[in-house]
């Protein structure tokens, strides 16, 4: 294929020299002309470990080459791909000017161009906004060339090349995305990204936009994490690099996918209660964890906005199906569900509570006292079905995927179904007045 990249700097000089290295008919493109020039001499104007070879074998091929043209560069490639910078501008936005601009020269060159009739496809490889493509991408190539269709197709393709690794990156990387609703587009992408093990994944535009943004502040997040623990540890004579190292053998839960799923909030009679005395360490040895801090109060405003959520609508009638803090568990110690009931109540709320696994009369120890603490007279608002506790409610606030709560669900639907597990399937999400805690 013949592609056109735009940007010559680390993410668009690997991913030129790279796609030329496996046959593809590169040309990059950059205002700055000693970029230009060095690619053009055989020589990466960035330092990579492997990128001064791959360019000097693409262009000895001939299978690279450069110019300050855009136009030369996009007139009769099959693709092009928008590798330019997106800095912070004022108050913590990102700048897209140079998207814009990049756009723009491409719809200007289209347009121009001798091949007029020639499906392109438009893929931004910057780091953007979700919303970007659809809604200022797309729209500034249709003032030029149309609407969107038979002549050409936007796309996000995200790169996840780490600076020092990028070449390695790009031949192995943990995944491909292209977002995008254009069968046209994905399918030159899967052509174009042809040579990599596993084929691109092809999602929503704007989830292949989030992708990075999540990835990223989660490597953040991580950092942080790390060194959070570190200045807590350090003053209590222990070496946190021996406990990372540990914390990092774990893979079940650790260093795994467990936890990273959108719902609701954490509890139980660990989680609150560790980090609450770690933060104590740390107040004791005058040491301030924001980050790990701000987790308890982003775990109650999780809470507090399904709250908001359920009173904004009106109805007074709620189902809560769901009340221990895990499923196939009836530990209900610093359960959210029962917060969340707890909080309803005191609003003035009816709630009927159903949990085809908490029996009253088995609580024992700390969990009794627990929900006798929170929820005095449980048995009163508990009901003995799911159907039961549907029966005239405005709205269920659903926390287990029982396979009897989601059949009640289907048979018997309430106006508003605000789901905070994320499991409850096609069929349930599909109902009227369905609505996820976060999706």
């Amino acid at each position: 294929m013949k592609a056109a990249v735009l940007g010559l700097g680390y993410v668009g000089t690997v991913t030129a020299a790279a796609l030329a290295s496996r046959g593809h008919e590169v040309c990059g493109a950059d205002i700055d002309a000693s970029k230009v020039e060095m690619i053009a001499s055989g020589r990466s104007p960035v330092i990579e470990p492997g990128l001064d070879e791959l360019v000097a074998a693409a262009v000895s091929s001939g299978s690279l080459r450069t110019s300050t043209d855009v136009g030369e560069a996009v007139r009769g490639a099959d693709v092009s791909l928008v590798c330019v910078g997106t800095p912070s501008a004022p108050g913590g936005g990102t700048d897209l000017g140079y998207v814009m601009r990049a756009v723009d020269d491409i719809a200007q060159a289209l347009r121009d161009s001798a091949r007029p009739k020639a499906f392109h496809s438009v893929v931004v490889r910057s780091t953007v906004p979700p919303g970007t493509v659809d809604d200022l991408v797309t729209p500034a190539i249709e003032r030029t060339l149309g609407p969107a269709g038979a002549a050409y197709g936007t796309a996000m393709c995200p790169e996840f090349l780490r600076e020092g690794s990028g070449v390695a990156d790009f031949f192995d990387p943990p995944f491909t995305v292209v977002g995008t609703s254009s069968a046209a587009v994905a399918s030159a992408m899967t052509e174009l990204l042809g040579f990599l093990d596993a084929p691109p994944r092809v999602v929503e535009v704007r989830t292949a936009e989030a992708l990075k943004y999540a990835c990223n502040a989660f490597h953040a997040t991580k950092v942080s994490f790390a060194n959070e623990l570190a200045r807590v540890f350090r003053l209590l004579d222990i070496d946190s690099r021996q406990v990372m190292e540990l914390f990092c053998e774990d893979h079940s839960l650790n260093i795994s996918p467990r936890y990273l799923r959108p719902g609701f909030a954490f509890g139980g009679p660990c989680l609150p209660k560790d980090l609450r005395s770690l933060l104590h360490m740390a107040r004791m040895n005058n040491v301030d964890l924001p980050m790990l801090a701000g987790t308890l109060v982003s775990n109650d405003l999780t809470v507090a906005e399904v709250v908001d959520r359920i009173t904004i609508e009106g109805g007074l009638v709620v189902a809560l199906l769901g009340l221990s803090f895990k499923a196939s568990s009836d530990d209900l110690r610093e359960s959210p569900n029962v917060q969340l009931a707890e909080t309803l109540l005191g609003k003035g709320y009816q709630v009927k509570i159903h949990d085809p696994v908490v029996k009253p009369s088995r609580l024992v120890g700390t969990n009794l006292q627990f929900v006798e603490s929170r929820l005095p007279h449980l048995q009163r608002f508990l009901a003995d079905s799911a159907l039961e506790a549907l029966d005239g409610a405005d709205v269920a606030v659903v926390c287990s995927a029982d396979a009897a709560v989601i059949d009640a669900l289907i048979a018997r639907p309430p106006k508003r179904i605000l789901d905070l597990n994320g499991e409850l399937g096609e069929a349930v999400e599909a109902l009227h007045g369905y609505e996820g805690v976060g999706w």
